[in-house]
């Protein structure tokens, strides 16, 4: 599957207009088995019980049945099992949870979609892309300011955006690049499959993609590139007099420009472009800022991706682009690591220390960007006192006091802070790399 999907790939970079055929072919046995690999073994089992674990027991017997089903078009798709998971103290968002066979055919879906259209996606389309991941679009952001010209910004957020997919839409811009009618029938088929909610009800969804489903990623990247992308490249640019900038991960975007009067006309017509598409600005996330090193207001900033920017001075009395850990995203961590360790402090210590050596690197690994230091180690020092206290409680008795403590911490090389971005602004891993034809007003 490897060739073919390179094959394809190089197919649709050469040829921007070419539209492929016979997809649903490459459905088959062989490739199933590749993609197996690629499908998490530990997800939550869907509406059937059926883990992956059970799944792999027969594995080949149950990809046989599913591939039979394929070639009779008689394979329907199951309900998905939908669950309410915490986003912020006082807000939940719905969670997708296909069962383990539709997840595994939709694994071989996306990748054979990846191939297609990833070569038409923009540089500045950092969501659901491999090497293409939020701390890069964070960071990418940070050196455009820093470099241009800008003097304001339009920072904007989607207001459920997965929940407002128009399905006659996204079939439309999926024929852009696919002739393949059985190919297309089985995306319709998973976005109107029925959806399982926590209380017996079932829902008949007419717009949206499950959020959680392996599909749903690859289907909202395509779905904003034409309702987007291609618009502010095609369209905004053209009409705009100074430098100009878009960069977006999944539905959340921040638009730099130049000009005042670019950025106010961009911010009218912003909504009226999405609403064409069925999408709909959050407007309390959605705002128009002055943000350029001339200003002499300090407190100018706004977030992205769970970064504050805001410009500051370097030793050398130079006007730079400084991010830190978000106010939000803070308290939020700080969260769901006292939510943890108090569920799980009665397991044994170093399996504790061990899973908590995991999340300080992950948190290290995302917000240690230069001049973030600080943050950084308030987030462990925090930590730290929050560990001791539920490691404390794990009796009547009290377990550690300080020095014992620290002597545990030290025992299991617990991680300390430190910067992973490299000096030169890059991460520690390599990055590769429809004009809808109205007058932008």
């Amino acid at each position: 599957m490897q060739t073919s999907l390179r094959g394809i790939a190089n197919k649709a970079r050469k040829d921007k207009k070419y539209r492929f055929a016979n997809l649903y072919t490459m459905l088959n046995e062989m490739n199933l088995h590749y993609c197996w690999k690629f499908v998490n073994k530990k997800a939550v089992a869907g509406v059937d019980k059926v883990t992956a674990r059970d799944y792999e027991k027969n594995l080949p017997e149950h990809i046989s049945n599913l591939v039979e089903r394929l070639k009779r078009k008689s394979y329907r798709a199951n309900l998905v099992l939908r669950k309410w998971i915490p986003k912020s103290k006082d807000k939940k968002r719905p969670l997708g949870l296909p069962v383990i066979e539709d997840k595994l055919l939709q694994t071989c879906v996306a990748k054979i979609l990846e191939a297609i259209f990833d070569g038409d996606f923009f540089d500045f389309s950092f969501g659901y892309r491999q090497n293409h991941g939020p701390r890069q679009a964070a960071l990418t952001l940070k050196e455009k300011i820093h470099r241009g010209r800008f003097r304001c910004l339009v920072e904007a957020d989607i207001k459920g955006f997965f929940n407002n997919i128009d399905h006659d839409w996204m079939i439309k811009m999926l024929q852009q690049r696919i002739n393949d009618k059985a190919f297309l029938r089985l995306i319709t088929k998973w976005l109107k499959a029925g959806i399982l909610e926590e209380d017996g009800k079932i829902v008949h969804p007419i717009v949206g993609t499950p959020q959680g489903g392996v599909v749903s990623a690859v289907l909202a990247n395509i779905y904003l590139h034409y309702a987007l992308d291609l618009w502010f490249d095609k369209v905004v640019k053209k009409h705009c007099r100074g430098m100009v900038y878009l960069c977006r991960f999944a539905d959340d975007f921040v638009c730099l420009f130049e000009l005042q009067t670019d950025a106010e006309r961009f911010y009218e017509a912003l909504p009226k472009r999405l609403a064409m598409f069925n999408l709909e600005l959050s407007m309390e996330k959605t705002n128009l800022i002055s943000f350029s090193r001339f200003l002499e207001s300090a407190g100018s900033s706004f977030e992205f991706l769970g970064f504050e920017y805001r410009w500051g001075t370097s030793r050398k009395g130079k006007r730079i682009v400084l991010l830190r850990t978000s106010t939000k995203k803070f308290r939020q961590s700080l969260a769901r690591f006292t939510e943890w360790i108090r569920t799980n402090r009665s397991k044994r210590v170093r399996r504790l220390l061990k899973t908590l050596n995991s999340k300080l690197r992950g948190y290290y690994n995302y917000y240690g960007v230069i001049n973030n230091f600080k943050s950084i180690d308030k987030y462990y020092r925090m930590v730290r006192r929050i560990l001791f206290k539920w490691l404390n409680r794990r009796s009547q008795r009290k377990s550690f006091n300080w020095k014992q403590f620290d002597a545990l911490l030290i025992r299991h090389n617990i991680e300390k802070p430190r910067i992973t971005q490299r000096d030169n602004g890059q991460l520690n891993f390599a990055f590769n790399q429809a004009d809808s034809g109205s007058e932008y007003p």
